[in-house]
């Protein structure tokens, strides 16, 4: 069983040292495919021998991580994001499961531990987001909607589940949550309006960050996780809040626009 680790990244000199540490126990090469990066990330990336480094232009999560999928030279893909990194369970794990032969048309889901604010946060609806990231590239490739991918499978493709957790440093500080929450609500708004559904914009501004309060803080137990876990329950409603209310903007705009043609 020969791994390709496969990794996307845009100036992650912060945070890619560790990532790479770990894929270099378990990966017989890593492709990271890099968005042009003005910081130091490339000669870190290149110190390593094992790394294959490339330049992609940017045009989607999904886009670029199925790009690195086409470049990897082994079916069977390991995918790491650049502010992740594997525990010593999950290296011991995948270990031996190379030592082992390996089966081939498989994919593993593992969970994903994240650390918010030097946090490991065990409830909120955070952990065990479980994720696929082992795979055999023939049964499956990047899917979903940006800017949350996910790897969609062939039909009736099994998966194992690992035990060991892949190690996510998330979110470093409160205002680094509002910029991303920010950042991603006007990914998704756009998704949806180009999408072109009939969507009940204003209703769902209204049902929609109450109930996700209600799930993150209640149903999924975010109160265990003290003040991080009200935090991370108020952030996600605004975050429902705020997809829709740009989704709203992005279709009135067009709408004016339409209707001074």
């Amino acid at each position: 069983m020969k791994i390709s680790a496969t990794i996307i990244t845009f100036n992650e000199e912060q945070k890619i040292k560790k990532c790479l540490d770990s894929l270099c126990h378990v990966a017989d090469e890593i492709v990271v495919v890099d968005s042009f990066s003005s910081d130091q990330t490339e000669s870190i990336c290149k110190s390593y021998d094992t790394v294959r480094f490339l330049k992609n232009r940017f045009e989607g999560h999904i886009q670029q991580k199925n790009f690195a999928l086409d470049e990897a030279e082994y079916d069977d893909i390991l995918s790491l994001d650049a502010d992740e990194c594997l525990s010593e369970l999950l290296i011991n794990e995948i270990q031996d499961l190379k030592s082992g032969g390996g089966r081939t048309g498989m994919a593993y889901s593992m969970p994903r531990l994240n650390n918010y604010c030097g946090q490991w946060i065990q409830h909120s609806g955070w952990y065990p987001d479980r994720k696929v990231r082992l795979w055999d590239r023939k049964i499956g490739r990047w899917g979903g909607r940006n800017p949350h991918d996910s790897v969609v499978l062939d039909r009736g493709v099994k998966i194992e589940s690992l035990r060991g957790d892949i190690l996510h440093d998330t979110i470093s500080s409160l205002a680094a949550h509002v910029n991303q929450t920010n950042k991603f609500s006007e990914i998704a708004a756009r998704q949806l309006f180009d999408a072109k559904p009939r969507t009940a914009a204003t209703f769902k501004m209204i049902s929609d960050p109450p109930f996700t309060f209600l799930k993150r803080y209640v149903l999924q137990r975010g109160f265990l996780d003290g003040f991080h876990g009200l935090t991370i329950a108020v952030i996600s409603a605004h975050a429902k809040f705020l997809k829709y209310a740009k989704f709203k903007e992005l279709k009135s705009r067009h709408e004016d626009s339409s209707s001074k043609l």
